[in-house]
């Protein structure tokens, strides 16, 4: 008898602890079902926005819904939408086109749409492109680093809308490197490009519906903008966290772990060293042929950055620099993305390799005005400058914290979420 009193007693603390684990874990995945994207909104609660009009589409492959059909195909087939064009950012509507490749006019060979290139002989659209359309639509995927094309592609698209009195509407999407976090020097507009086209900081912590309130009002842009907001997600999600499939925003980024430390790691395509383009991991994989991955993973491993380790590897890019040689250098694991610092990490990485190998390390070269192009990714001049005369991390740091700062409160008036 004694031990079905024990059973039972057993059973019944299982009967109220069970339904709560339960409901727990049903919680769990409910924010997931709970969630929005910009476009699932609009066809859901905002096709006021588009009904009847003829309507122009900027987007990539990343522009699709929760089961990966492109907003392409579900606007073109839509009843009450008539989507007359298309234009394409860097790699273009499909993402057939490598980094920096030229494209030209087309038609999509899917719908029979016209493609008007924003990476070709314009970035911006001309009233020519613009003929016949009411509304301009903007989603893609952005990966929250300044230096990412896709934004200016749209802040220039804005500029046009408001040029032919176009109302622009962005879908907004999640920045796969959360919203709480702003790290890294603040562009000075005197390096100004289309890496890095305002002042902001390398990672901005923005959504690129924040991005477009911000570009609007603080640079005077003035378009007729509308933002569709997402619903349900929290500034402090990771990627996984909405439920969303990844989709490539661009050849070589193709995870989210790649996003998460493009922010630094990308410094590394103003140097002679390799990002890793050419292989199965750009931006994680670092090195040169003149590197050694033992040595150099052991200097960034004493410096205890945090959330993140390094591996020594070797590895053969197939394409971009250093094609078909062996380099060596490391792989770049973040143990914890709450607590890791891309831009930290980046800065420290390049720091390292032009410590160790001053021989051979080179940033790439300068142009007319005495412009490298690693200073168009860090929007200054003065990084490269403390690098090469021996000044450390940490007073790089202290350098851009303040006017991080200043950024902070600029950014706050914009923050929907």
């Amino acid at each position: 008898m004694r031990k079905w009193g024990i059973f039972f007693t057993i059973l019944m603390l299982f009967s109220f602890i069970l339904p709560g684990a339960q409901a727990s874990n049903q919680n769990g995945f409910d924010h997931k079902k709970r969630f929005k994207t910009g476009l699932e909104q609009l066809l859901n609660h905002e096709m006021k926005v588009l009904k009847g009009k003829k309507v122009g589409l900027i987007t990539n492959p990343t522009g699709v819904d929760r089961n990966l059909n492109s907003i392409v195909d579900v606007l073109y087939n839509h009843p009450d939408i008539e989507l007359k064009a298309l234009y394409g950012p860097e790699h273009g509507v499909r993402g057939s086109a490598q980094a920096g490749e030229y494209v030209e006019f087309y038609n999509d060979p899917k719908t029979g749409l016209p493609v008007y290139s924003l990476y070709g002989a314009t970035k911006k659209p001309t009233p020519e492109m613009l003929e016949g359309i009411d509304v301009l639509v903007f989603d893609i995927q952005d990966v929250g680093t300044r230096f990412y094309t896709y934004i200016y592609t749209m802040a220039y698209a804005m500029e046009a809308a408001k040029e032919n009195n176009i109302p622009f509407v962005v879908l907004d999407r999640p920045n796969p490197l959360g919203g709480k976090e702003v790290e890294g020097p603040v562009l000075n507009p005197a390096y100004s490009s289309f890496v890095g086209l305002y002042p902001i900081p390398l990672r901005h912590g923005m959504t690129v519906g924040e991005l477009a309130k911000l570009f609007n009002k603080e640079f005077s842009i003035g378009a007729d903008l509308k933002v569709v907001e997402m619903k349900g997600w929290k500034r402090s999600w990771s990627y996984e966290d909405s439920g969303l499939e990844w989709v490539l925003p661009s050849p070589n980024m193709p995870t989210k772990d790649t996003a998460l430390v493009y922010p630094g790691s990308a410094l590394i395509e103003g140097t002679n060293v390799s990002e890793g383009r050419g292989t199965t991991k750009p931006f994680e994989l670092i090195g040169a042929p003149f590197i050694n991955g033992d040595q150099l993973a052991e200097k960034l491993n004493k410096e205890a950055l945090p959330g993140v380790s390094f591996r020594a590897a070797s590895f053969t890019p197939a394409s971009s620099k250093h094609a078909g040689k062996l380099s060596h250098g490391v792989e770049i694991h973040v143990k914890d993305e709450k607590l890791f610092q891309p831009v930290l990490t980046g800065i420290t990485l390049v720091k390292a390799i032009h410590d160790l190998y001053p021989n051979d390390f080179a940033f790439r070269a300068e142009d007319s005005r005495g412009i490298s192009f690693f200073d168009l990714l860090t929007g200054n001049g003065w990084v490269r400058e403390y690098i090469e005369t021996g000044r450390t991390v940490d007073e790089i740091v202290s350098r851009y914290d303040q006017e991080l700062e200043d950024f902070k409160d600029v950014r706050k008036k914009y923050l929907l979420y």
